[in-house]
């Protein structure tokens, strides 16, 4: 019996080789829109699921993929007679593999011309639908949301089968997505002011907070304990990256980050981040203990280290500037767990060659602050925007008779800066 695959796609990345293919591998294609009209002009045989149906696509398309004979198809469990005999008796043929992604409803909304009824139309219903059918019906059906899993999955066609792992892992993160993409309707309908749905056409007043909030976060891993040995811990990121945030590090060497490692290194990384000269941070139990700037990564270090020098060790260590080779000649004097910086060059890291323990991080710099900031309390959490004002001095204004001299002045702006992190 030949396999069959439906292919749906709001994001045609590589859907025009991974469906060729597909159909090098005998896969009957099957498409709906523009994702079949793409496919049909590079020459590829598809058929469309109207003629699937026997129902033509209607209501603008908002109908065209909710009917039993692509719901049957996705759903039947291969291995339950009862099932099988239920196709056969209706005309129905299974659907073994689902490549699908939604409507761009957050691309959509971040638009600041969207209009509430551009956004109510850039809800997907039946794509949603669809995912959540093969996911549910996983060991028969392998269903794609994602363009980076087309390599694994051909290559697995290829040597004979997709692997049951590799289904069950499509299948977690379709439920993953879909629950992230009621999420952030949730999130956008309930952000909306009184009496918007009388208001279609018109870009929507939102509240600074929704009613409701939802959250995803993804494991990056889990750790051996939190910040005690007793407590046990994990570290997750968000599913939507925020440029520059510690999160996105790579780590180039050394010894698994601990919770306590993660914590400091981000308050190293958000403070140093708020310096425009080349700036180095010292952390010690989430507090600064030395910053400073200066002309290079190694005087902002030695600036730094000389202010508590007894402090510094076993610090976090962030500069907002390569590190370079004579910056880590004289960081390798010190015990140190933690370095990072938006990238350390080949002659830092001979340096630390020898010193396997010490983690040295790269990440990204880009002063996009958190979006906001999460305080857990019994029972609910307290959520505010980032502390991200940066006082300018043609702000200050001076309200007493002595005034600050222009070097104090710059002092006050440096602690300003720092402050915060204290």
């Amino acid at each position: 019996m030949s396999l069959s695959a439906l292919l749906s796609v709001s994001d045609k990345t590589g859907i025009v080789d991974f469906a060729r293919e597909l159909h090098a591998q005998g896969i009957r294609l099957l498409s709906t829109g523009g994702t079949a009209k793409l496919l049909a002009e590079a020459g590829l045989p598809v058929t469309e699921v109207s003629e699937v149906t026997g129902f033509p696509e209607m209501l603008d398309g908002r109908v065209k993929t909710l009917h039993p004979r692509v719901h049957g198809g996705l759903l039947a469990r291969r291995d339950f007679p009862e099932h099988m005999a239920a196709l056969k008796e209706h005309g129905i043929s299974t659907i073994d593999m689902l490549v699908v992604n939604l409507y761009p409803f957050k691309q959509a909304t971040a638009r600041p011309d969207c209009t509430f009824e551009d956004a109510i139309e850039n809800i997907d219903i039946g794509g949603p639908a669809m995912l959540r059918a093969a996911a549910k019906n996983w060991q028969d059906v392998a269903v794609v949301i994602d363009p980076v899993d087309y390599a694994q999955v051909l290559s697995e066609l290829k040597a004979g089968q997709i692997e049951r792992a590799t289904k069950f892992r499509l299948a977690k993160k379709v439920f993953a997505h879909t629950a992230a993409y009621d999420g952030m309707i949730t999130n956008y309908l309930t952000s909306l002011e009184e009496g918007v749905e009388s208001k279609g056409a018109e870009v929507p007043a939102r509240k600074a907070y929704s009613d409701v909030f939802n959250l995803q976060l993804v494991k990056a891993q889990d750790m051996r304990y939190g910040e005690n040995p007793h407590q046990g811990a994990a570290f997750y990121r968000d599913a939507s990256p925020v440029a520059g945030a510690l999160a996105h590090y790579v780590q180039l060497q050394g010894k698994e980050l601990s919770y306590n490692n993660i914590a400091d290194a981000d308050a190293a990384w958000e403070c140093v981040k708020t310096f425009d000269a080349p700036a180095c941070v010292i952390i010690k139990h989430a507090n600064p203990c030395g910053v400073a700037v200066g002309i290079s990564p190694l005087d902002a270090y030695d600036k730094a280290f000389k202010t508590d020098s007894t402090s510094a060790f076993g610090g976090i260590i962030a500069f907002n500037r390569p590190f370079d080779g004579a910056a880590a000649q004289a960081v390798v004097k010190q015990f140190v767990e933690v370095i990072i910086a938006p990238s350390i060059t080949a002659e830092a890291r001979e340096v630390f060659a020898g010193k396997v323990n010490v983690r040295l991080l790269e990440c990204p710099i880009a002063n996009d602050p958190n979006p906001f900031d999460l305080k857990r309390v019994g029972g609910g959490v307290l959520l505010q925007s980032a502390d991200a004002k940066n006082v300018l001095e043609s702000e200050l204004r001076v309200v007493t008779e002595k005034k600050p001299t222009p070097e104090q002045l710059q002092d006050l702006l440096f602690a300003w800066k720092v402050a915060k992190f204290v």
